[in-house]
């Protein structure tokens, strides 16, 4: 029976799950800018603590393999990767995308009849997106994409595309009026939905190398040199 620690820390919300064989234990989850890197073991050890399990007794940690915030995804796979060396555990990633994709349809009545688009803000008129049935599969890979009134055009003639996340509030005034294009608020990737896609990778074994893991970014990251005075 598997106990799995799930850690999704791609945006700004930094939580953590329990699932043991199916069966959500607790979720906690914190909503503090920038808090990632002081309280994420924080809420490790209180959720464990609460629930009455050890470190020990885990089966494997998840963490939330991108895109997302580079800084965010960084603190996550280091948390989950310093735990499974130091406990002997697999590693599982599971991404940021198909899994709000699966939070969100999970909520949704008749969810077969719609597909499901999540967009993650990557700032100004760009997101992360891609494209997936109610039941994961995968229909548009993970990709930048700049937003224009054009775009997901040909799946919204094809039928109802439910839209999401960060970025999604950018999406919907460029097609207003669409009937096919319908809009989720207030979606922020969760950790709950990283253990059950989690548990999924745990029993086909799909672990991930602890000593050279990183997050799917997506994107490369740049950094700057700051401007002499």
């Amino acid at each position: 029976m598997p106990l799995i620690l799930a850690l999704e820390t791609s945006s700004p919300v930094c939580s953590v799950a329990l699932l043991h064989d199916g069966a959500l234990l607790a979720a906690s989850e914190l909503r503090l800018d920038k808090s990632h890197s002081s309280h994420l073991t924080v809420l490790i050890e209180q959720m464990l603590s609460n629930t009455g399990f050890t470190l020990a007794q885990l089966s494997a940690v998840a963490v939330a393999d991108g895109p997302g915030s580079y800084t965010g995804l960084r603190i996550g796979a280091a948390a989950a990767k310093g735990l499974c060396y130091a406990l002997g555990l697999p590693l599982l990633a599971v991404g940021t995308l198909p899994a709000l994709a699966h939070q969100v349809a999970r909520q949704i009545p008749g969810a077969a009849g719609y597909r499901f688009a999540p967009l993650l803000d990557a700032r100004r008129m760009e997101v992360y997106a891609a494209l997936y049935r109610a039941d994961g599969t995968e229909l548009l890979a993970p990709a930048p994409l700049i937003l224009s009134p054009e775009s997901f055009a040909a799946e919204l003639a094809e039928g109802p595309v439910v839209f999401f996340g960060s970025g999604a509030a950018k999406f919907e005034p460029l097609v207003a009026g669409q009937p096919h294009a319908l809009f989720v608020a207030d979606v922020q990737p969760a950790a709950i939905a990283v253990a059950r896609l989690a548990e999924a990778a745990y029993a086909r074994q799909e672990f991930r190398d602890v000593a050279y893991y990183e997050p799917f970014y997506l994107k490369e990251v740049y950094t700057t040199t700051p401007k002499q005075g």
